[in-house]
């Protein structure tokens, strides 16, 4: 179930990237849940990763890497990454594991093992099945290509609970040359990123500093990635990557950089909106647009309060105007001195409430009309400030619990 057609797009050719996937069988057989992507030497590659405490081995093998790859003016060849299995919780092994898995790609490859970055995404807890993963490897490399149709086999190889492979591209013009940003990104469940989404990996034939891609990347997620939830809950798993392969047109000055941004932020809220829609369960896209808050922080969290109650999001999922739940969750939203008689709501174009309570025009009829709809915008106003935010997020369904209840078995 996901909300929307959002099919894979033609993705043009990244130069400088490749990527292949194979069938390990980590969790199911004769399925893609193994990817190999392969970077051009010169290449540039920034990272962002999860904050849960309990990171997974992965995470802190590519961490350790990007870092240390970076101070010496290097950067990663290849990423691998696998499904099925998310290599979390599984102590000194699972680290064991994915540096394993890095020095047989590199051997394979023929390059410095620390230029290879591990990424996992599945089931918590439990350890790697190295054989098979390892046996899968070769094949991956084997059907290394930059075209189209390997960017939508890199999508469908990461999936895990995912309905649906999840892929944005924009071109963009910089001066008499065009550059092109690619990306691929897994997600349905435990979304509440605190970085970015579970898995992402977006790519640019641009040639960008090591320094303004660190920053490009930790902007765009910020109102992309960071600003989407589906349960409230932050995965063991969680990386974003941003690759420069160089071989394009350099990013030169203020325009030419402000271009660029725009292009990476559209890619990356597409990525980010896709993983909403094809959320566990899903049936509706909500957007939660808060506004006259104090600080853009201040409307986040009363955006986020109201996107991760279950009481909201089960009105949601049965198109129930009960718009009390809207004001008594934004109401206990960690905001100082609440000045409940300036708040305004609105639910699409209906008017919930005003001056403390509900709207004089409101009817349940015009209410309940836009809680039927597929896609809806709930607009909070707070007047008391000029900043504003807007998080996406979905409702909460009886196939989410089923999802869930049965994703071991």
């Amino acid at each position: 179930m996901a909300v929307g057609d959002t099919p894979f797009p033609e993705m043009p050719v990244i130069e400088g990237m490749r990527l292949g996937t194979g069938m390990a069988g980590i969790k199911k057989p004769d399925r893609r849940d193994l990817v190999v992507i392969e970077i051009a030497e010169g290449a540039r590659v920034s990272g962002v990763f999860t904050r849960n405490a309990f990171c997974a081995a992965p995470v802190t093998v590519a961490r350790e890497r990007l870092v240390g790859r970076a101070a010496q003016g290097a950067s990663a060849r290849y990423l691998v990454i696998n499904t099925g299995n998310a290599n979390a919780g599984t102590g000194e092994p699972g680290l064991r594991d994915a540096r394993t898995t890095c020095a047989e790609l590199a051997r394979l490859a023929g390059v410095d093992e620390q230029s290879v970055l591990p990424f996992s995404t599945g089931v918590i807890g439990e350890p790697l099945p190295m054989e098979r993963l390892l046996a899968g490897l070769p094949a991956a490399l084997q059907a290394l290509d930059d075209g189209p149709r390997a960017w939508q086999e890199a999508g469908e190889g990461i999936l895990t609970t995912d309905t649906r492979a999840k892929g944005a591209t924009v071109s963009v013009a910089l001066g008499s040359q065009t550059v092109t940003i690619n990306g691929i990104a897994k997600g349905s469940g435990m979304i509440r990123p605190d970085m970015a989404t579970m898995l992402a990996f977006v790519a640019t034939d641009a040639a960008l500093e090591q320094h303004l891609l660190d920053q490009l990347l930790r902007d765009a997620v910020e109102r992309s990635f960071n600003c989407i939830t589906v349960d409230s809950d932050t995965s063991t798993n969680d990386a974003c990557l941003l690759i420069s392969t160089g071989r394009g047109a350099v990013v030169a000055d203020e325009s030419d950089l402000a271009i660029f941004r725009n292009g990476l932020q559209r890619v990356m809220t597409e990525l980010a909106q896709a993983v909403v829609r094809d959320g566990e369960g899903a049936t509706k896209f909500v957007t939660l647009q808060v506004d006259e808050a104090r600080s853009r922080r201040e409307a986040l969290d009363v955006a986020f309060t109201v996107a991760h109650s279950p009481l909201v999001k089960t009105a949601l999922y049965a198109s129930d105007a009960n718009w009390g739940r809207i004001l008594a969750a934004a109401g206990r939203a960690p905001v100082e001195d609440f000045e409940v008689n300036r708040v305004t709501i609105d639910l699409g174009e209906v008017r919930l409430v005003e001056q403390g309570g509900r709207a004089p025009g409101y009817t349940e009829e015009a209410g309940s009309a836009v809680m039927a709809r597929e896609e809806i915008v709930i607009r909070i106003a707070l007047g008391r400030g000029e900043q504003s935010a807007t998080v996406w997020t979905s409702d909460l369904s009886h196939d989410y619990v089923t999802i869930n209840a049965d994703y071991r078995s």
